[in-house]
């Protein structure tokens, strides 16, 4: 049985991160395939909503590992969690059991969805991701494996900031396709009214080169007026050694 929690693993911009993954698959499975994307080419494209994980397996997996230090709960992990139809219920019982506050990272795709958003909203933090300004340029990047209008998904998070009672966070991942449209996205990621924006470039292996420090620092110039704006190159990742769920059981502290 696939194991659902990983980590803590560190995270530029949450600290000591404790990874929840609801989709549990040996690869990725989504319904986006994205140029920049870690995890590589996209096996399982799913459109639909659907159980991945039991929130049987989840609640004993969190049982075994209450108490471990880590700074949030995220629920990331083999590709966009919102696919997952029973995240809503996995965030409240991730809550109750270890009292930490609970991140979803999201590719954006499903919030157009009433019910997405109502499952979203009750994590403390969202991390939604915006990475065009155009048609076009969202299928380049992002890749997505059905129809997806990113009018649509920009709607979606409107909607999503107006009932949202925690902080949204919107990350743009800036690669060469989209390095010189900084202002005009700027301006899209402006009229979501985000608590703070994450501007990322791909430092973890994947298919296309990151964006130097340089590059970046130019970029953010494009956002300062947004408030509450963070690069990659800027954060302190913490001192935390990654851990399988198995070493994790084994080194959690006795509670």
């Amino acid at each position: 049985m696939n194991s659902i929690i990983y980590g803590p693993v560190p995270s530029w911009r949450l600290g000591r991160s404790l990874g929840i993954d609801l989709l549990s698959r040996k690869a990725k499975t989504c319904n986006f395939n994205c140029v920049y994307c870690q995890l590589s080419e996209t096996v399982n494209s799913v459109t639909q909503r659907g159980e991945f994980a039991s929130l049987a397996q989840l609640t004993e997996e969190l049982k075994e590992v209450r108490g471990i230090a880590a700074d949030y709960v995220t629920f990331s992990g083999t590709g966009e969690p919102t696919l997952a139809s029973n995240l809503g219920q996995a965030i409240e019982i991730a809550k109750s059991t270890l009292n930490l506050p609970v991140v979803v990272l999201t590719n954006s795709s499903l919030m157009p969805r009433e019910d997405v958003r109502h499952d979203l909203a009750k994590a403390d933090v969202v991390v939604a991701t915006v990475d065009a300004h155009t048609q076009e340029l969202f299928r380049q990047i992002n890749r997505p494996v059905t129809a997806l209008l990113l009018t649509d998904i920009l709607e979606g998070i409107k909607l999503f900031r107006r009932e949202f009672e925690g902080k949204l966070c919107l990350e743009v991942m800036f690669i060469k396709l989209n390095e010189d449209f900084a202002g005009e996205i700027a301006q899209v990621v402006r009229l979501l009214s985000p608590d703070q924006v994450q501007l990322n470039t791909p430092l973890r292996p994947c298919a296309v080169k990151p964006l130097t420090p340089s590059q970046m620092s130019f970029i953010k110039g494009e956002f300062v007026k947004l408030g509450d704006v963070i690069t990659v190159y800027e954060a302190s990742m913490p001192e935390v050694t990654p851990l399988n769920l198995k070493e994790t059981l084994r080194r959690r502290p006795k509670v």
